[in-house]
Formats: C-alpha cells, sequence, structure tokens
C-alpha cells in the first residue's frame, strides 16, 4: 500500500488507515452494539493487508475502542502506529464532558497508555479545541509528554487555522485531522493550503461520510438503525440533504463501476486525491468493511472522473439551494 510522510515527522503512513470509533460500541456518540470478537478481528485484519497505523480515542465507547485496539495488538509482532486523543472525558452519566486542563491531559495519557497496552503513542491529537480559551494550557501540557517520551508527536483535531496559529508558537503541530468527504468540503477552503505551507500532516476523518457514500446506505436502512445509533441525529441523515446524497451515491455508482471499484474506494480515493491530505480513516466494524475500504489507497481518479464528480457534487448543492 502507499504511504506518505506525515508532516513535519518520521511518520510515513499508509494512505488508508484504520477508524475505531464506531468498534467503540453504544455511548452519547455511538454506532449500536458492536460485537467484540468481531471488532478485534477488525483490527487484525486491518493489519493484515498492509496497513500500518490505527486512530482512536478514550472517548470512543468510553475507554471500550482503545481497550480493543489494546487486545488485539497483543495477538501481532509487527506493531502498527497507534494514534490517539485527549480532550473528551464522560461522567457518572456517561455523558461526553470536555476538559483540557493540563492534569487532565495528563491523566488521560496514562489512562490510553495502559488500556493500549503499549510504551509510546505515536500521535497525540487534541481531539476537540473546546473550551477554546485552555487549548495553549493543554497544547503546553501534550508537548512536555513528547518531551518526556510518552507521546512522539502530537497534533489537533477539529481545529481552524487560528487556532492552529495559536498553539504554533508552543510547539510544532504535527497533524491536523479534519472531517472532509465529498459533501463536507469546508477544509477546502483555506485549512489545506495553510497545512501544505506549514507542513502540517492531514489525516482526514469520515472520507465515506459515516457510510453514506458507500451505496449501501437507504431509507430503509436508515429506518433499521439502532436507535442510539447517533447517525439518527445528524442532519446529514436527514432530508433534503439524505436524499440529495442517495441521489449522487446513484450516479457516483457508475463512475465506480466503470472503473472496477467500489463507491466506498471511490469516496476515499477522491480525498486522497489532494496532495495536502496525507491519509484517510475508513472505519470498520468488520474484518470485510476494511478490506473493501483498504484498495482506495492504490487508486487514483482520472482527470475525468474528477471532473465528473465536481460536476455532480454541483447538482447537489443545487438541489439544496446551497450557494
Amino acid at each position: 500500500m502507499r504511504t506518505r510522510q506525515l508532516g513535519n515527522t518520521d511518520l510515513h503512513l499508509t494512505t488508508v488507515g484504520l477508524g475505531t470509533w464506531a468498534i467503540g460500541g453504544p455511548w452519547q456518540f455511538g454506532w449500536g452494539p458492536q460485537d467484540a470478537d468481531e471488532a478485534i478481528a477488525a483490527i487484525l485484519k486491518t493489519l493484515e493487508i498492509g496497513i500500518n497505523w490505527i486512530d482512536t480515542a478514550p472517548v470512543y465507547g468510553l475507554g471500550h475502542s482503545e481497550e480493543l485496539v489494546g487486545k488485539a495488538l497483543k495477538q501481532v509482532r509487527q506493531k502498527p502506529f497507534i494514534a490517539t486523543k485527549c480532550g473528551l472525558l464522560w461522567n457518572e452519566k456517561r455523558e461526553k464532558v470536555s476538559c483540557l486542563k493540563r492534569e487532565s491531559v495528563r491523566q488521560e495519557c496514562h489512562a490510553s497508555l495502559k488500556r493500549l497496552g503499549v510504551e509510546v503513542i505515536d500521535l497525540y491529537q487534541m481531539h476537540w479545541p473546546d473550551p477554546d480559551e485552555d487549548i495553549e494550557e493543554a497544547w503546553e501540557e501534550m508537548a512536555k509528554l513528547a518531551d518526556e517520551g510518552k507521546v512522539r508527536f502530537i497534533g489537533v483535531s477539529n481545529y481552524n487555522v487560528d487556532q492552529i496559529k495559536r498553539v504554533q508558537k508552543i510547539h510544532p503541530v504535527a497533524s491536523l485531522q479534519p472531517s472532509y468527504s465529498m459533501i463536507h468540503r469546508e477544509v477546502e477552503d483555506e485549512l489545506l493550503g495553510y497545512c501544505a505551507e506549514n507542513n502540517i500532516g492531514v489525516v482526514a476523518y469520515s472520507p465515506m461520510q459515516r457510510g453514506l457514500l458507500t451505496s449501501k446506505f437507504s431509507q430503509e436502512r436508515l429506518a433499521a438503525l439502532a436507535i442510539d445509533d447517533h447517525r439518527r441525529r445528524n442532519p446529514d441523515f436527514h432530508d433534503p440533504q439524505f436524499a440529495a446524497t442517495l441521489q449522487l451515491v446513484d450516479k457516483l455508482k457508475e463512475i465506480a463501476e466503470r472503473n472496477d471499484k467500489t463507491c466506498a474506494q471511490l469516496a476515499i480515493s477522491w480525498v486522497l486525491r489532494r496532495p495536502e491530505v496525507t491519509a484517510a480513516i475508513a472505519g470498520a466494524r468488520r474484518p470485510d468493511q476494511i478490506a473493501e475500504t483498504a484498495p482506495a489507497s492504490d487508486w487514483d481518479l482520472s482527470q475525468q472522473d474528477i471532473e465528473e464528480i465536481e460536476r455532480l457534487l454541483a447538482e447537489r448543492q443545487a438541489k439544496l439551494g446551497a450557494k
């Protein structure tokens, strides 16, 4: 599989990595029930097919996702790069709580190291810049953790350019993890260019937009989602956005099929068409899912395909009345 260097680090990541949000199981922003054995099998399949990094976070399943990654790592000799995060905790009601105080960041790091069963975290990311007034305090502590060898590199997630500039004054930013897909392109406006100019790696999450761009969604599947699946509350899964996206995907499927690819591979390859993007996170709950999406790493969309997709995206925006 292809690799790209992550910003100013010595990490060369396969351009597709495994995302472990969904395998965490039920919580406030969960994806419904998850079988633990199937989740571990998905992680092992990921490594078997050559993907060399895994992205996780403490809040995914309130520690459970990291624990599952840790169990899988015990079964392999060749360890992948591990990226996890800090800044999101949970209370006794299992509700998400934001905290960027320095002592909390340090405690979270130690807890993640224990759950993952590793001695060092390769990429430690601030999950959200919330509360905004505390990002410098948290970043200072993350830099200390790097100096102490508990983490190798530190990055940010869901940041804007001004926030990146603020923490850059304290310690280099290795990476940005933003949401990026065909139907959420805000990162193209300013962030991608800034990251390229400053040698900051970009790791895109939700390139398949939580499954919407895989051609496997329908009104029936939406109705069948688990009652606690967070996608039920997401605007992308409500009309008119939902209907417009399904119409888009019907046309994207034609492009994918004439290339002997799947829509999921098309969605990921489209994100990777941008040279500023180091890699894309592909979430998987079963081994067959990551086996399907991984080949997107080695597929370059033709200019004709890119232009056709651009026209289809413009049509979707026009239907939604967007400028």
